[in-house]
């Protein structure tokens, strides 16, 4: 599925207004369509009853200078609407998530996410990430914790 796809536009703008709620401002890394073409990344979405309730995708870094590592791949737009959680959703993305990353040659998973989405966190240490240094657009900030895992 494309990023800029209808039904990805409308699960981000729910994203989008759920980090507001939460945080005073929504995410502001630039994100294109583009950068989840593969084979440097995939942007997908889950389904229940013909409505989208499910997203994620990766893009491929490796910017050092941003604090990325050659090979990464970094996961972006993890997000299950609020009626749909608790179904294993994102658990079921994020290892096909991986899965793809590990296909297209990609060697470790990195993600940010904010230090008051517990339950983000909790999905991520559970799946094997482990706490890194920061990189890219949230580097630096105290709201933000950063995950690696190797693929």
């Amino acid at each position: 599925m494309s990023y800029d796809h209808p039904d990805a536009v409308a699960l981000d703008g729910q994203a989008q207004a759920e980090y507001t709620r939460r945080y005073g401002s929504g995410d502001v890394t630039p994100l294109r369509s583009a950068y989840f073409d593969p084979p440097n990344g995939i942007y997908l979405l889950g389904y229940a009853a013909d409505a989208p309730v499910a997203s994620g995708g990766w893009r491929a870094q490796d910017a050092p200078d941003e604090g990325y590592a050659r090979g990464d791949a970094e996961l972006k737009r993890m997000f299950v609407v609020p009626e749909a959680r608790g179904q294993g959703l994102s658990r079921r993305i994020l290892a096909a998530l991986e899965q793809s990353a590990r296909e297209a040659g990609r060697i470790r998973m990195v993600l940010e996410t904010g230090a008051l989405l517990a339950e983000a966190v909790r999905l991520y240490t559970s799946s094997g990430y482990a706490p890194t240094e920061g990189f890219g657009t949230y580097r630096g900030d105290p709201e933000s914790v950063f995950f690696e895992k190797a693929l």
